[in-house]
């Protein structure tokens, strides 16, 4: 049986190897126990951290403003235009 040490985004750890030995002493077979690390060891890779989180809303955050930047610019584009349009005609 070898030991693996299993890292999710550099912020959590377990030793695989020393929870299959609790599991045994508490009574579960070593399959059994082998069984409960590896599902627990593919369930946490689907976890972020709170960093990882805090930068992806960050990036989200960004491209919101650009969009909301580019559609205000292109509504006074399109305001001015429809103006100098629409000016000479009335005058």
């Amino acid at each position: 049986m070898t030991t693996t040490i299993f890292r999710l985004m550099t912020t959590m750890t377990f030793d695989t190897h020393q929870l299959i030995q609790e599991l045994c002493e508490a009574d579960f077979t070593e399959k059994q126990a082998e069984t409960v690390v590896r599902i627990l060891a593919k369930s946490q890779e689907q976890l972020v951290s709170k960093e990882h989180f805090d930068n992806r809303l960050e990036a989200t955050e960004h491209r919101i403003k650009a969009d909301i930047i580019k559609w205000t610019v292109g509504l006074l584009l399109a305001q001015t235009a429809l103006l100098l349009t629409i000016l000479p005609k009335i005058s």
